[in-house]
């Protein structure tokens, strides 16, 4: 497995809430943008200072439904549970795993959040 980028969040301090036209009569076609853009930082992260963004350039995860160019947000701060999806270090190589009770041994790196695969 190849990881191309990883990254630090900034913390955000607003978050998205959408815009209420005031206006009387026809309603101006330009009104979308009074409302402010969301955020997905402040929308998917909870513990900024331990999030990560790897992107993934591996077709061997589809049976997770993490497809090749995906992008995890990895959670260094969420505790490793039974069932959830992880970024590990096994023989110092990266891998993801479901966690369970009969896995190799490993370093865990994080926790995957989320995952973000292109539509197409």
């Amino acid at each position: 497995m190849k990881l191309t980028t990883i990254g630090k969040l900034a913390r955000k301090e607003h978050r998205h809430k959408p815009g209420i036209s005031e206006q009387t009569g026809f309603p101006s076609p330009a009104t979308h943008y009074l409302e402010p853009t969301i955020d997905l930082h402040q929308e998917l992260i909870t513990n900024a200072d331990a999030t990560f963004f790897v992107r993934m350039e591996s077709t061997e995860y589809k049976h997770l439904k993490i497809h090749n160019d995906a992008v995890l947000i990895i959670d260094r701060s969420t505790p490793a549970l039974k069932g959830k999806l992880a970024l590990v270090v096994i023989e110092g190589d990266f891998s993801v795993i479901r966690i369970s009770e009969g896995n190799p041994t490993f370093t865990l790196w994080g926790v995957i959040t989320y995952i973000i695969n292109k539509a197409v």
